[in-house]
């Protein structure tokens, strides 16, 4: 994702390490987010304090799916666009947004994300 988020200058990919400080106070950090560039601004403090675009979760095999779950749907719930959930164990990633029922997708499916990565597309299987 970061290869094509940055070339096309569209906003920054953040790893885990990069954390968030929400609305509600809380500190967070998603293995992956974007937060685009016209949301982007310098800031003082070492995390954001704002709600990223797009964040990703990856269920390890330690975690369970209910946290992640809860996780993402904070996001969204504080203005997060896109959540996505990827769950390696049964080989699916679900995409999860304000105005819809979760969609999962399956090997052969593609994923892309319009309103945030324009021309953006991956295969599931290669996530």
């Amino acid at each position: 994702m970061r290869n094509w988020v940055k070339p096309r200058k569209l906003g920054r990919v953040f790893d885990s390490s990069g954390g968030f400080i929400l609305p509600n106070a809380d500190l967070r950090a998603p293995h992956v987010s974007l937060v685009l560039a016209a949301r982007l601004k310098q800031s003082k403090r070492y995390f954001a304090e704002l709600v990223p675009d797009l964040v990703v979760e990856i269920k390890f095999q330690s975690d369970r799916l209910k946290p992640l779950r809860e996780k993402i749907s904070s996001f969204i719930e504080l203005g997060a666009k896109v959540g996505i959930l990827i769950d390696p164990d049964k080989r699916t990633i679900t995409i999860y947004t304000p105005q819809a029922e979760p969609v999962v997708l399956r090997d052969g499916d593609m994923i892309s994300i319009p309103q945030l990565l324009p021309g953006w597309e991956v295969g599931v299987t290669e996530l």
